[in-house]
């Protein structure tokens, strides 16, 4: 990969820094809000005064910046307002039960869009083509809070065959799962089901494909060894998106469950103005970001040898 990969982490740390400036600012700019949401609109000015002073809050903003960014990656994430807690004991069990869930959803939806993605693809125009393009675009179209509505009238209220909340009080429950990874599935399968169907039907009228079959190879091993190792190149773009989305996208899904999870974390923080817990949410969310942007850029050399990362110059 030559040079590509120092480089690309340098990109990646650089975004991650200009971030962490628009969140500080974003959400510290404004001292006085600080202290109120820190103490509660009915603490007197003197006492955020002496908390805003004792804090290092009248130094300046580029200081104060390169403090909480050094405190942030030395581990001392603050203490949040709202649950008088650490911020960082706080984050990583909500962060664990939303890669359960994150984790289940994807165990389900890959192989399944994959599948649905490749037989419209390789019997393009077919009635099964059709079939499978209609429920992509119907379960793309329909919003995940929709889904969840319409799921749990037909499996909690009607059936009664699952549980309506997902608060798993009593430990890991694979019944209280299957609702909140049934709605995410739904959502998430039919978009990787179309870009996989477009990227399969591309393939097949490549070149190399048609010299194949007039080799007389069989359709088999045409598409397991020639084509689909290509159509994945953009499949697995989505799918890496997946993965943050994923974490700090499900927040309707994991509220409507009450699922405790990272989703719901950063909701309650958002409500209570925690803005500590606010920042650190949003930092993990972009490192989460980062470091799958990295996954795929290594998954497209792993399935096509042919893109180099290295430079023009290295190559030649």
């Amino acid at each position: 990969m030559g040079d590509y990969l120092p480089k690309k982490l340098a990109e990646l740390l650089l975004a991650m820094l200009a971030v962490s400036f628009i969140v500080f600012c974003a959400l510290e700019v404004n001292v006085s809000d600080v202290a109120v949401k820190v103490l509660g609109q009915f603490s007197a000015p003197d006492q955020r005064e002496a908390w805003l002073r004792e804090n290092g809050y009248f130094d300046p903003f580029l200081v104060r910046y390169g403090r909480w960014l050094f405190a942030f990656v030395s581990g001392d994430w603050g203490q949040s307002t709202y649950f008088r807690d650490s911020v960082f004991h706080l984050i990583w069990p909500r962060l664990g039960a939303t890669g359960i869930l994150a984790g289940l959803t994807l165990l389900v939806m890959v192989p399944l869009s994959l599948l649905l993605g490749i037989l419209a693809g390789i019997r393009e125009g077919s009635p099964l083509d059709r079939g499978i393009s209609i429920f992509s675009v119907l379960t793309t179209s329909i919003p995940d809070y929709a889904s969840a509505v319409f799921l749990s009238a037909i499996f909690v209220f009607w059936l009664g065959w699952l549980p309506g909340a997902s608060t798993m009080t009593g430990g890991f429950t694979w019944g209280e799962i299957v609702l909140p990874v049934m709605v995410l599935a739904t959502y998430s399968t039919g978009y990787l089901a179309r870009m996989t169907r477009a990227s399969m039907v591309d393939v097949m009228s490549a070149p190399y494909i048609r010299t194949a079959l007039m080799k007389g190879a069989s359709p088999s091993r045409i598409i397991l060894r020639h084509a689909l190792r290509n159509a994945l190149i953009a499949p697995v773009t989505v799918i890496m998106l997946q993965i943050p989305w994923l974490l700090s996208g499900v927040i309707v899904v994991e509220v409507f469950f009450a699922y405790k999870g990272f989703g719901t974390l950063l909701y309650e923080a958002s409500l209570n103005s925690d803005i500590y817990l606010i920042e650190a949410c949003a930092m993990v969310g972009v490192a989460v970001v980062v470091v799958t942007q990295l996954l795929s850029d290594l998954l497209y050399t792993w399935l096509n040898p042919r893109i180099s990362f290295s430079s023009p110059k290295a190559a030649s």
